[in-house]
This record gives structure tokens, C-alpha cells and sequence, in this order.
């Protein structure tokens, strides 16, 4: 890579986090271009804060919460499908492409899926041309 990348993942504490900490115990081998964000829910991920980490210089953003269904807050996992499908039609406006914001359902035992997602984020980015350098103004109330 010519240029150090930064991918900020958000992640729910009973799933997602609990798989990103498999793949570290396990010693998975994925890109260390990750920046892990730990919520105890994706629904308490609102789009401000995913906004802001574009704002400050993130390449992608991934949003990893509990597979539908599983969600230790009944619905919380429902909330984060609605926000992120209205901040994908909301990047163009901020110059930013689709494909820098992802959203995964990954349960605790899928490391090897964190894993992947990582890689492919990482590597789909790395074609994209650099963010804008300019600041974006960030008032979303999704």
C-alpha cells in the first residue's frame, strides 16, 4: 500500500466484537487498517458518528452488528438497516463513495467472516480514488 488506510469498523459488543476478539485470539491474519469502535448495540450507531469518521479522515466505514433475528436488543440490528440504507444515498452528496460504507451481520463465531469482509472493504477501496481532503459539514439527524 502507498498510503497508510484507515477503516473504522463500529461494532456491536455481543456479536461483532466478540468476533473481531476471536480473530485476534486465534491469530487470523487480516489488514491492520482497521480501527475498532466497540457499541453495545449497531442501533446506538447513528449516523452523525459514521459521518464523522469520514469527516476524520476515514477510507471506509463498517458497521458490524448481530445477524437479524439475534439482535440482544430485539430490534436494534433493524434500526441499523434503515440508517445505513439512507447514508448510502446521502455519500454522493459528501463525494464519497458507496462502496466506502459497508454493513455486515456478523455473529461471535464468525471470525473468519470478520475476517473476509476486512480484506474485501480493504481491497475495494484500495482502487477508489483518495477521499476529498475537505472538510465535510456533518448535520444528520438519521
Amino acid at each position: 500500500m502507498s498510503r497508510g488506510m484507515k477503516i473504522v469498523v463500529f461494532a456491536c459488543n455481543w456479536c461483532s466484537y466478540a468476533a473481531i476478539d476471536l480473530a485476534g485470539t486465534s491469530r487470523l491474519k487480516y489488514p491492520a487498517d482497521t480501527r475498532v469502535i466497540k457499541s453495545l448495540c449497531s442501533g446506538r450507531i447513528d449516523s452523525q458518528q459514521i459521518l464523522e469518521a469520514f469527516k476524520d479522515g476515514a477510507d471506509g466505514v463498517l458497521i458490524a452488528g448481530c445477524h437479524p433475528g439475534d439482535c440482544h436488543y430485539m430490534v436494534g440490528n433493524i434500526k441499523t438497516l434503515r440508517r445505513y440504507k439512507l447514508l448510502r444515498k446521502l455519500l454522493d452528496d459528501f463525494g464519497l463513495e458507496k462502496e466506502r460504507l459497508r454493513l455486515e451481520w456478523i455473529s461471535a463465531s464468525e471470525a473468519d467472516k470478520y475476517v473476509r469482509v476486512v480484506k474485501e472493504m480493504v481491497e475495494g477501496i484500495r482502487g477508489l480514488p483518495s477521499p476529498p481532503s475537505a472538510p465535510m459539514e456533518v448535520e444528520a439527524t438519521a
